[in-house]
């Protein structure tokens, strides 16, 4: 699969990716949620980041997957632009923080319509990888995972079909195919993506289809090796590729088992 782990020598070092923003906010507000109170001087911090953040986050960037083809404006660090926001207003008010809201608030409706209208493509009923792209990314499955979209929005739904045309196969998922004029610029062929696979998995149970959800869940629990971990990808026979074992495909299993098991057990399906 022309694919082995990395230590050195990644490129993404140098990567521009606007998703992490967001990414980071929604940690920050969880923690302070769940956690510790924030403090002011890290809260100083963050309103430094967000003012950096609202003059940037239209650029193009390599996006989550770190793409070597040219920066784009991908839907996924357009819609985690808009999660660094919503969960920064959400603190400052929680907490009666000092902010520039009006312009958080400004900016944050502004990211939301863009995803809407430019990122939208009506012909094929979906949003689109990036502008211009024909294609989907299995990020998207994040959209109604971070409260972007709700989970039965018709929109979302259709979207959420066209993934499963042109990216699931059973219940494994591949972060995008090349095709349509797009070329992540590596060598070697795309395995499927487990962390992807998991939040495809908990879209399912979002949206109620909870016999579904859990037939995937288990069958991908299959996939662990005798310990119970994942590498990044899974090749044609089932082998762990890329980088093992993977954090993230592990935090997707647990928010997935967490959803699902919550779900099953208020339907009355447990056990």
């Amino acid at each position: 699969m022309g694919s082995r782990p990395v230590r050195v020598g990644n490129a993404a070092f140098d990567n521009l990716q606007l998703d992490i923003y967001g990414e980071l906010m929604d940690s920050v507000y969880l923690y302070d949620k769940y956690g510790s109170p924030m403090g002011y001087d890290a809260w100083t911090n963050l309103v430094r980041l967000m003012d950096w953040l609202s003059a940037n986050w239209h650029r193009p960037d390599e996006g989550i997957w770190e793409v070597r083809g040219g920066r784009q404006e991908f839907v996924f660090s357009r819609m985690m632009c808009w999660v660094a926001f919503d969960r920064a207003i959400r603190l400052a008010t929680k907490r009666s923080f000092p902010a520039p809201l009006a312009k958080w608030y400004e900016t944050r409706d502004r990211i939301f319509h863009d995803v809407f209208t430019r990122f939208w493509d009506a012909g094929r009923g979906a949003f689109v990888q990036h502008v211009g792209a024909t294609t989907v990314d299995a990020a998207t499955l994040l959209m109604p995972l971070v409260r972007f979209i709700s989970p039965t929005d018709p929109r979302w739904i259709s979207t959420l079909r066209a993934i499963e045309h042109e990216l699931v196969s059973d219940s494994l998922v591949y972060r995008y195919r090349l095709a349509g004029g797009f070329s992540d610029g590596l060598t070697g062929e795309e395995g499927t993506f487990s962390m992807c696979s998991f939040w495809y998995v908990e879209c399912l149970s979002r949206m109620g289809d909870l016999q579904q959800a859990r037939f995937f869940f288990e069958k991908m629990l299959g996939y662990a090796n005798h310990l119970g971990l994942y590498g990044e990808e899974l090749g044609p026979q089932a082998q762990h590729l890329g980088n093992f074992p993977q954090a993230f495909t592990h935090l997707a299993l647990i928010s997935a088992a967490f959803d699902l098991d919550r779900r099953l057990s208020a339907a009355g399906h447990a056990g």
